[in-house]
Protein backbone atom coordinates (compact mmCIF):
# COMPACT_ATOMS: atom_id res chain seq x y z
CA UNK A 1 0.00 0.00 0.00
CA UNK A 2 2.69 2.19 1.16
CA UNK A 3 4.36 1.96 -2.25
CA UNK A 4 1.60 2.34 -4.21
CA UNK A 5 1.26 5.51 -2.47
CA UNK A 6 4.15 6.17 -3.03
CA UNK A 7 3.94 5.96 -6.50
CA UNK A 8 0.95 7.77 -7.37
CA UNK A 9 2.69 10.93 -5.42
CA UNK A 10 6.08 10.95 -8.12
CA UNK A 11 3.60 10.35 -10.77
CA UNK A 12 1.04 13.26 -9.76
CA UNK A 13 3.97 15.55 -9.70
CA UNK A 14 5.50 14.34 -12.76
CA UNK A 15 2.25 15.33 -14.80
CA UNK A 16 2.15 18.86 -12.33
CA UNK A 17 6.24 19.79 -13.44
CA UNK A 18 5.16 18.90 -16.94
CA UNK A 19 2.24 20.76 -17.27
CA UNK A 20 3.82 23.76 -15.16
CA UNK A 21 6.35 23.78 -18.25
CA UNK A 22 4.31 23.49 -20.90
CA UNK A 23 2.13 26.64 -19.73
CA UNK A 24 5.25 28.47 -19.29
CA UNK A 25 4.81 31.89 -17.77
CA UNK A 26 6.05 35.35 -18.61
CA UNK A 27 6.10 38.38 -16.51
CA UNK A 28 6.09 41.52 -18.82
CA UNK A 29 8.57 44.21 -17.85
CA UNK A 30 8.08 46.84 -19.92
CA UNK A 31 5.92 48.39 -23.26
CA UNK A 32 8.27 50.05 -25.77
CA UNK A 33 6.17 52.15 -28.38
CA UNK A 34 7.66 53.47 -31.26
CA UNK A 35 6.26 55.71 -34.41
CA UNK A 36 3.74 57.28 -32.35
CA UNK A 37 4.53 60.80 -33.48
CA UNK A 38 0.92 62.88 -32.60
CA UNK A 39 -0.85 60.32 -31.18
CA UNK A 40 -0.34 60.00 -27.00
CA UNK A 41 0.78 56.94 -25.50
CA UNK A 42 -2.00 56.83 -23.51
CA UNK A 43 -4.15 56.23 -26.45
CA UNK A 44 -2.45 53.42 -27.54
CA UNK A 45 -2.11 52.02 -24.23
CA UNK A 46 -6.04 52.31 -23.86
CA UNK A 47 -6.52 49.71 -26.77
CA UNK A 48 -3.93 46.70 -25.02
CA UNK A 49 -5.21 43.61 -23.71
CA UNK A 50 -2.16 43.43 -20.82
CA UNK A 51 -0.37 46.11 -18.85
CA UNK A 52 3.41 46.34 -18.16
CA UNK A 53 3.62 43.28 -14.66
CA UNK A 54 1.07 41.16 -15.99
CA UNK A 55 1.75 37.44 -16.16
CA UNK A 56 0.42 35.32 -19.01
CA UNK A 57 1.02 31.80 -20.26
CA UNK A 58 3.32 31.68 -23.37
CA UNK A 59 0.01 30.90 -25.64
CA UNK A 60 -2.20 33.56 -24.41
CA UNK A 61 0.25 35.88 -24.81
CA UNK A 62 0.52 34.61 -28.15
CA UNK A 63 -3.56 35.46 -28.30
CA UNK A 64 -3.29 38.93 -26.69
CA UNK A 65 -0.69 40.48 -29.15
CA UNK A 66 -3.50 39.55 -31.90
CA UNK A 67 -6.12 41.35 -30.16
CA UNK A 68 -3.74 44.19 -29.44
CA UNK A 69 -3.12 44.59 -33.05
CA UNK A 70 -6.46 44.57 -34.43
CA UNK A 71 -7.67 46.75 -31.62
CA UNK A 72 -4.95 49.73 -32.66
CA UNK A 73 -5.68 49.00 -35.98
CA UNK A 74 -9.39 49.74 -35.48
CA UNK A 75 -8.45 52.86 -34.06
CA UNK A 76 -8.23 54.11 -37.53
CA UNK A 77 -5.31 56.30 -36.28
CA UNK A 78 -2.35 53.57 -37.60
CA UNK A 79 -1.69 52.44 -41.47
CA UNK A 80 0.20 49.35 -40.12
CA UNK A 81 0.58 48.16 -36.54
CA UNK A 82 3.50 45.37 -35.40
CA UNK A 83 3.50 43.92 -32.54
CA UNK A 84 6.29 41.51 -31.22
CA UNK A 85 7.93 40.29 -28.31
CA UNK A 86 11.63 39.86 -26.95
CA UNK A 87 12.49 37.79 -24.43
CA UNK A 88 14.60 39.36 -22.00
CA UNK A 89 15.34 35.84 -19.80
CA UNK A 90 13.22 32.93 -19.24
CA UNK A 91 9.97 34.69 -17.43
CA UNK A 92 10.73 38.07 -18.65
CA UNK A 93 9.34 39.56 -21.76
CA UNK A 94 9.38 42.93 -23.48
CA UNK A 95 6.34 44.26 -25.78
CA UNK A 96 7.38 45.89 -28.48
CA UNK A 97 4.92 48.05 -30.82
CA UNK A 98 5.80 49.67 -33.93
CA UNK A 99 2.73 52.01 -35.68
CA UNK A 100 2.81 54.03 -39.05
CA UNK A 101 0.14 56.91 -38.32
CA UNK A 102 -1.94 58.03 -41.30
CA UNK A 103 -1.95 61.45 -42.37
CA UNK A 104 -4.69 62.99 -40.15
CA UNK A 105 -5.70 66.17 -41.64
CA UNK A 106 -7.94 66.36 -44.58
CA UNK A 107 -9.46 69.31 -45.98
CA UNK A 108 -10.82 67.55 -49.30
CA UNK A 109 -13.38 68.90 -51.30
CA UNK A 110 -16.34 67.71 -51.06
CA UNK A 111 -18.55 65.87 -53.82
CA UNK A 112 -21.24 63.08 -53.01
CA UNK A 113 -24.57 62.42 -54.69
CA UNK A 114 -27.22 62.54 -52.45
CA UNK A 115 -28.96 59.76 -53.38
CA UNK A 116 -29.29 56.57 -51.30
CA UNK A 117 -26.47 55.04 -52.86
CA UNK A 118 -24.38 55.43 -55.75
CA UNK A 119 -26.29 52.88 -58.09
CA UNK A 120 -29.18 54.86 -57.71
CA UNK A 121 -27.47 58.49 -58.64
CA UNK A 122 -25.77 56.95 -61.64
CA UNK A 123 -28.37 55.03 -63.14
CA UNK A 124 -32.09 56.23 -62.10
CA UNK A 125 -30.80 59.78 -61.65
CA UNK A 126 -28.89 59.98 -64.99
CA UNK A 127 -25.67 61.23 -62.97
CA UNK A 128 -27.40 64.42 -62.74
CA UNK A 129 -25.31 67.08 -60.77
CA UNK A 130 -28.35 68.77 -59.88
CA UNK A 131 -28.22 66.12 -57.41
CA UNK A 132 -24.83 66.49 -56.15
CA UNK A 133 -23.66 68.16 -52.86
CA UNK A 134 -20.03 69.73 -52.89
CA UNK A 135 -18.16 72.12 -51.22
CA UNK A 136 -15.02 72.16 -48.79
CA UNK A 137 -15.16 69.38 -45.60
CA UNK A 138 -12.16 69.70 -43.24
CA UNK A 139 -11.52 66.52 -40.90
CA UNK A 140 -9.14 66.33 -38.59
CA UNK A 141 -8.88 63.32 -37.06
CA UNK A 142 -6.47 62.77 -33.33
CA UNK A 143 -6.86 66.20 -33.80
CA UNK A 144 -5.13 67.14 -30.62
CA UNK A 145 -3.48 63.78 -30.39
CA UNK A 146 -6.12 62.44 -28.16
CA UNK A 147 -8.10 60.73 -30.94
CA UNK A 148 -10.37 63.48 -30.75
CA UNK A 149 -12.20 64.38 -34.37
CA UNK A 150 -13.69 67.77 -35.56
CA UNK A 151 -15.48 67.77 -38.35
CA UNK A 152 -15.94 71.41 -40.04
CA UNK A 153 -17.85 71.85 -43.26
CA UNK A 154 -19.00 74.26 -45.69
CA UNK A 155 -21.26 72.78 -48.38
CA UNK A 156 -23.54 73.59 -51.13
CA UNK A 157 -25.33 72.10 -54.17
CA UNK A 158 -28.21 69.88 -53.43
CA UNK A 159 -28.34 70.66 -49.95
CA UNK A 160 -26.70 73.76 -48.74
CA UNK A 161 -25.49 72.81 -45.06
CA UNK A 162 -23.17 73.88 -41.90
CA UNK A 163 -21.80 71.57 -40.27
CA UNK A 164 -19.61 71.22 -36.47
CA UNK A 165 -18.87 68.45 -34.92
CA UNK A 166 -16.42 67.43 -32.42
CA UNK A 167 -15.76 64.08 -30.33
CA UNK A 168 -13.58 63.29 -27.63
CA UNK A 169 -13.15 59.70 -26.76
CA UNK A 170 -12.36 60.35 -22.90
CA UNK A 171 -12.81 62.76 -20.14
CA UNK A 172 -11.86 61.17 -16.83
CA UNK A 173 -8.76 59.59 -15.70
CA UNK A 174 -9.92 56.05 -16.03
CA UNK A 175 -10.33 55.99 -19.62
CA UNK A 176 -14.06 55.54 -19.44
CA UNK A 177 -16.21 58.34 -20.74
CA UNK A 178 -16.27 60.43 -23.86
CA UNK A 179 -18.10 63.59 -24.74
CA UNK A 180 -19.19 64.93 -28.13
CA UNK A 181 -21.17 67.64 -29.59
CA UNK A 182 -22.71 68.83 -33.25
CA UNK A 183 -24.64 71.36 -34.97
CA UNK A 184 -26.30 71.07 -38.10
CA UNK A 185 -27.73 74.08 -40.01
CA UNK A 186 -29.23 72.76 -43.87
CA UNK A 187 -31.58 74.28 -46.96
CA UNK A 188 -32.66 72.73 -50.19
CA UNK A 189 -34.76 72.81 -53.14
CA UNK A 190 -36.10 69.51 -53.44
CA UNK A 191 -37.62 67.15 -51.21
CA UNK A 192 -38.61 63.19 -51.68
CA UNK A 193 -42.06 63.76 -50.32
CA UNK A 194 -43.32 60.29 -51.39
CA UNK A 195 -43.29 56.53 -52.22
CA UNK A 196 -44.52 55.27 -55.93
CA UNK A 197 -44.39 51.65 -57.26
CA UNK A 198 -41.89 51.38 -54.19
CA UNK A 199 -39.39 54.36 -55.68
CA UNK A 200 -38.93 57.38 -54.29
CA UNK A 201 -41.23 59.95 -55.57
CA UNK A 202 -39.35 64.17 -55.86
CA UNK A 203 -40.87 67.52 -55.43
CA UNK A 204 -38.67 70.21 -56.79
CA UNK A 205 -38.85 74.06 -57.08
CA UNK A 206 -36.44 77.47 -57.58
CA UNK A 207 -36.57 78.76 -54.00
CA UNK A 208 -35.81 76.69 -50.71
CA UNK A 209 -38.26 74.39 -49.68
CA UNK A 210 -37.03 73.07 -46.73
CA UNK A 211 -34.41 73.89 -44.42
CA UNK A 212 -34.08 72.91 -41.00
CA UNK A 213 -31.32 72.67 -37.72
CA UNK A 214 -30.31 70.08 -35.25
CA UNK A 215 -27.58 70.30 -32.01
CA UNK A 216 -26.87 67.71 -30.17
CA UNK A 217 -24.77 66.21 -27.02
CA UNK A 218 -23.81 63.09 -26.33
CA UNK A 219 -21.65 61.02 -23.57
CA UNK A 220 -20.41 57.63 -24.08
CA UNK A 221 -19.24 55.46 -22.04
CA UNK A 222 -16.49 52.09 -22.66
CA UNK A 223 -15.54 49.87 -19.67
CA UNK A 224 -13.38 47.57 -21.59
CA UNK A 225 -12.06 46.97 -24.59
CA UNK A 226 -15.13 45.66 -26.75
CA UNK A 227 -18.23 47.24 -25.15
CA UNK A 228 -19.70 50.52 -25.92
CA UNK A 229 -22.01 52.79 -24.63
CA UNK A 230 -23.49 55.88 -25.46
CA UNK A 231 -26.42 58.56 -24.23
CA UNK A 232 -27.48 61.47 -26.46
CA UNK A 233 -29.40 64.47 -26.36
CA UNK A 234 -30.40 66.45 -29.26
CA UNK A 235 -32.70 68.87 -30.74
CA UNK A 236 -33.79 70.99 -33.90
CA UNK A 237 -36.82 72.56 -36.12
CA UNK A 238 -37.84 71.21 -39.49
CA UNK A 239 -39.56 73.63 -41.74
CA UNK A 240 -41.58 72.95 -45.40
CA UNK A 241 -42.59 75.81 -47.61
CA UNK A 242 -46.01 76.56 -48.54
CA UNK A 243 -45.55 74.43 -51.99
CA UNK A 244 -44.66 71.76 -50.52
CA UNK A 245 -46.84 71.31 -47.63
CA UNK A 246 -49.50 71.68 -50.82
CA UNK A 247 -48.17 68.63 -52.27
CA UNK A 248 -48.23 66.31 -49.37
CA UNK A 249 -49.25 67.75 -45.95
CA UNK A 250 -48.44 64.77 -44.23
CA UNK A 251 -44.81 65.16 -44.90
CA UNK A 252 -43.71 66.08 -41.02
CA UNK A 253 -45.08 63.86 -38.06
CA UNK A 254 -46.74 67.13 -36.79
CA UNK A 255 -49.15 67.22 -40.15
CA UNK A 256 -48.09 71.08 -40.18
CA UNK A 257 -45.49 73.48 -42.01
CA UNK A 258 -43.07 73.35 -39.40
CA UNK A 259 -42.07 71.00 -36.09
CA UNK A 260 -39.76 71.07 -33.27
CA UNK A 261 -38.16 68.44 -31.40
CA UNK A 262 -36.18 67.17 -28.68
CA UNK A 263 -35.19 63.61 -29.04
CA UNK A 264 -32.90 61.44 -26.61
CA UNK A 265 -31.28 57.86 -28.04
CA UNK A 266 -29.34 55.38 -25.75
CA UNK A 267 -26.79 52.34 -27.75
CA UNK A 268 -24.84 49.78 -26.76
CA UNK A 269 -22.19 47.87 -28.98
CA UNK A 270 -19.83 45.19 -28.42
CA UNK A 271 -17.04 44.46 -31.55
CA UNK A 272 -14.57 42.57 -31.62
CA UNK A 273 -13.64 42.01 -35.40
CA UNK A 274 -10.16 41.77 -36.55
CA UNK A 275 -10.73 44.38 -39.21
CA UNK A 276 -13.98 46.89 -38.65
CA UNK A 277 -13.67 48.13 -42.18
CA UNK A 278 -13.87 44.35 -43.42
CA UNK A 279 -14.22 41.49 -41.32
CA UNK A 280 -12.84 38.13 -41.43
CA UNK A 281 -13.54 36.98 -38.07
CA UNK A 282 -15.35 38.31 -35.21
CA UNK A 283 -18.46 39.80 -34.26
CA UNK A 284 -20.55 42.36 -32.76
CA UNK A 285 -23.98 43.43 -31.06
CA UNK A 286 -25.73 46.54 -31.14
CA UNK A 287 -28.96 47.70 -29.67
CA UNK A 288 -30.41 52.01 -30.18
CA UNK A 289 -33.59 53.09 -28.28
CA UNK A 290 -34.69 56.50 -29.81
CA UNK A 291 -37.47 58.50 -28.64
CA UNK A 292 -38.56 62.06 -30.31
CA UNK A 293 -40.45 63.95 -28.67
CA UNK A 294 -42.69 66.76 -30.14
CA UNK A 295 -46.36 68.04 -29.97
CA UNK A 296 -48.33 65.56 -31.98
CA UNK A 297 -45.12 63.82 -33.26
CA UNK A 298 -43.75 61.56 -30.96
CA UNK A 299 -42.32 58.61 -31.73
CA UNK A 300 -39.84 55.30 -30.60
CA UNK A 301 -37.95 53.25 -32.22
CA UNK A 302 -35.60 50.30 -31.63
CA UNK A 303 -32.80 48.35 -33.74
CA UNK A 304 -31.17 45.18 -33.03
CA UNK A 305 -28.26 44.08 -35.45
CA UNK A 306 -26.15 41.21 -34.94
CA UNK A 307 -22.67 39.99 -37.40
CA UNK A 308 -20.70 37.44 -37.20
CA UNK A 309 -17.48 36.65 -39.19
CA UNK A 310 -15.84 32.90 -39.08
CA UNK A 311 -12.13 31.79 -41.10
CA UNK A 312 -12.14 28.84 -42.27
CA UNK A 313 -8.80 29.28 -43.40
CA UNK A 314 -6.86 32.57 -44.02
CA UNK A 315 -9.10 32.37 -47.65
CA UNK A 316 -12.11 31.29 -47.06
CA UNK A 317 -14.58 33.06 -44.75
CA UNK A 318 -18.57 33.52 -44.15
CA UNK A 319 -20.54 36.33 -43.08
CA UNK A 320 -23.75 36.30 -41.71
CA UNK A 321 -25.72 39.73 -40.66
CA UNK A 322 -29.23 40.44 -38.85
CA UNK A 323 -30.37 43.77 -39.08
CA UNK A 324 -33.94 44.65 -37.61
CA UNK A 325 -36.13 47.80 -36.80
CA UNK A 326 -39.10 48.06 -34.87
CA UNK A 327 -41.36 51.71 -34.78
CA UNK A 328 -44.28 52.73 -32.98
CA UNK A 329 -45.43 55.72 -35.42
CA UNK A 330 -47.08 58.86 -34.24
CA UNK A 331 -49.55 58.74 -37.29
CA UNK A 332 -49.27 58.37 -41.13
CA UNK A 333 -46.62 61.00 -41.96
CA UNK A 334 -44.13 60.16 -44.85
CA UNK A 335 -40.79 61.00 -42.78
CA UNK A 336 -41.42 58.52 -40.33
CA UNK A 337 -42.51 55.40 -42.22
CA UNK A 338 -39.27 55.24 -44.19
CA UNK A 339 -37.64 52.03 -43.09
CA UNK A 340 -35.77 49.84 -45.87
CA UNK A 341 -33.61 51.27 -48.56
CA UNK A 342 -32.04 53.80 -46.20
CA UNK A 343 -28.85 53.58 -43.77
CA UNK A 344 -27.80 50.16 -43.26
CA UNK A 345 -31.02 48.79 -44.23
CA UNK A 346 -30.14 48.35 -47.13
CA UNK A 347 -30.53 44.68 -49.10
CA UNK A 348 -27.83 44.20 -52.46
CA UNK A 349 -30.07 44.22 -55.59
CA UNK A 350 -33.16 46.06 -54.37
CA UNK A 351 -31.25 49.35 -54.66
CA UNK A 352 -33.29 51.05 -56.83
CA UNK A 353 -36.09 50.74 -54.06
CA UNK A 354 -37.74 51.79 -50.76
CA UNK A 355 -39.84 50.26 -48.75
CA UNK A 356 -42.09 52.27 -45.91
CA UNK A 357 -43.81 50.16 -42.52
CA UNK A 358 -43.95 50.10 -39.13
CA UNK A 359 -41.36 47.31 -38.67
CA UNK A 360 -38.91 45.44 -40.88
CA UNK A 361 -35.76 42.46 -40.64
CA UNK A 362 -33.38 41.56 -43.21
CA UNK A 363 -30.42 38.74 -43.02
CA UNK A 364 -27.64 38.26 -45.00
CA UNK A 365 -25.11 35.66 -45.71
CA UNK A 366 -22.07 35.38 -48.49
CA UNK A 367 -19.23 33.23 -48.33
CA UNK A 368 -16.20 35.32 -49.71
CA UNK A 369 -13.00 33.59 -50.78
CA UNK A 370 -9.37 35.33 -51.32
CA UNK A 371 -8.17 35.84 -54.86
CA UNK A 372 -4.76 37.05 -53.34
CA UNK A 373 -3.40 40.50 -53.39
CA UNK A 374 -1.03 43.33 -54.72
CA UNK A 375 1.03 46.22 -53.82
CA UNK A 376 1.76 48.90 -56.33
CA UNK A 377 4.05 51.93 -56.11
CA UNK A 378 2.49 54.72 -54.82
CA UNK A 379 3.99 57.63 -57.06
CA UNK A 380 1.92 60.81 -55.30
CA UNK A 381 3.14 60.31 -52.04
CA UNK A 382 5.97 58.03 -51.99
CA UNK A 383 8.02 59.61 -48.79
CA UNK A 384 5.08 59.09 -46.95
CA UNK A 385 4.11 55.74 -47.85
CA UNK A 386 5.82 54.20 -51.24
CA UNK A 387 3.28 51.04 -51.06
CA UNK A 388 0.00 50.87 -51.31
CA UNK A 389 -1.70 47.27 -51.32
CA UNK A 390 -4.97 46.11 -52.65
CA UNK A 391 -6.67 43.05 -51.13
CA UNK A 392 -9.13 41.19 -53.60
CA UNK A 393 -12.22 39.03 -52.51
CA UNK A 394 -14.70 37.10 -54.54
CA UNK A 395 -17.93 36.15 -52.91
CA UNK A 396 -21.57 34.75 -53.37
CA UNK A 397 -24.15 36.00 -51.56
CA UNK A 398 -27.80 35.95 -50.37
CA UNK A 399 -30.99 38.35 -48.75
CA UNK A 400 -34.02 37.57 -46.88
CA UNK A 401 -36.13 40.32 -45.69
CA UNK A 402 -39.53 41.55 -44.59
CA UNK A 403 -41.12 44.89 -44.16
CA UNK A 404 -44.03 45.47 -42.45
CA UNK A 405 -46.36 48.11 -43.18
CA UNK A 406 -50.36 48.65 -41.62
CA UNK A 407 -51.04 51.06 -44.68
CA UNK A 408 -49.54 50.29 -47.01
CA UNK A 409 -50.30 52.15 -50.37
CA UNK A 410 -51.41 49.94 -53.76
CA UNK A 411 -48.78 51.26 -55.95
CA UNK A 412 -46.42 49.66 -53.46
CA UNK A 413 -45.92 45.96 -53.82
CA UNK A 414 -42.93 45.20 -51.62
CA UNK A 415 -43.96 45.56 -47.82
CA UNK A 416 -45.47 42.98 -46.14
CA UNK A 417 -43.87 40.27 -48.51
CA UNK A 418 -40.62 37.76 -48.30
CA UNK A 419 -38.27 39.86 -50.13
CA UNK A 420 -35.35 37.76 -52.03
CA UNK A 421 -32.11 38.84 -53.84
CA UNK A 422 -28.88 37.21 -54.25
CA UNK A 423 -25.47 37.40 -56.88
CA UNK A 424 -21.83 37.27 -57.43
CA UNK A 425 -19.17 39.90 -56.17
CA UNK A 426 -15.81 41.11 -55.80
CA UNK A 427 -14.64 43.13 -52.81
CA UNK A 428 -11.25 45.23 -53.09
CA UNK A 429 -9.58 46.34 -49.65
CA UNK A 430 -7.07 49.00 -49.17
CA UNK A 431 -5.13 51.45 -47.00
CA UNK A 432 -7.19 54.41 -44.82
CA UNK A 433 -10.21 51.57 -44.61
CA UNK A 434 -10.92 51.99 -48.72
CA UNK A 435 -13.87 48.98 -49.47
CA UNK A 436 -15.16 48.86 -52.93
CA UNK A 437 -17.82 46.54 -53.40
CA UNK A 438 -18.41 45.44 -57.32
CA UNK A 439 -21.70 43.46 -56.84
CA UNK A 440 -23.90 41.44 -59.72
CA UNK A 441 -27.24 40.94 -58.52
CA UNK A 442 -30.63 39.91 -58.77
CA UNK A 443 -33.78 40.29 -56.73
CA UNK A 444 -37.64 38.15 -56.85
CA UNK A 445 -39.04 40.71 -59.45
CA UNK A 446 -36.59 39.56 -61.87
CA UNK A 447 -34.41 42.62 -62.05
CA UNK A 448 -30.80 42.41 -62.22
CA UNK A 449 -27.52 44.68 -62.52
CA UNK A 450 -24.00 45.86 -61.39
CA UNK A 451 -24.08 47.89 -58.16
CA UNK A 452 -21.38 49.49 -56.42
CA UNK A 453 -21.03 50.08 -52.73
CA UNK A 454 -18.19 51.61 -50.60
CA UNK A 455 -15.74 54.19 -50.15
CA UNK A 456 -12.71 55.36 -47.71
CA UNK A 457 -12.84 56.28 -44.53
CA UNK A 458 -11.05 59.71 -43.19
Amino acid sequence: MFKFLKFSFIFSLFILVGVHKSQAQYAINAIEIEGNHKTKVYIIYRELPYKVGDVISKDSLSILNTIAQSQLVNTTLFNEVIVSVNELDSTHVKIKIQVKERWYFFPLPYFRWVDRNFSQWWNEQNRSLDRVNYGVNFRQSNFTGNNDKLVLGLITGYTQQAIVRYQFPFIDKKLHFGLGAGFQYLTQKEINYTTQNDKQVFYKTDGVIRSGYRANLNLSYRPNLFERHSFQIGFGEDRISDSAFLKEPRLLPSYAKSMSYADLSIAFSKSRFNYNAYPTQGNSTEFIAFQRIAAAGNLTSFQFRKIKAHSFSKTNFIYVESNSIFKILPNQNYNDQKLMGYGNMQMNGLEYYVIEGNAGTILKASFNHSLGSITVPNILTSKYLPNIKYDFWVKVFSNLGYAYNAHPLSSNKLSNTLLRTAGIGIDIISIYDFVLKVDYSVNQLGDKGLYLHGGINF
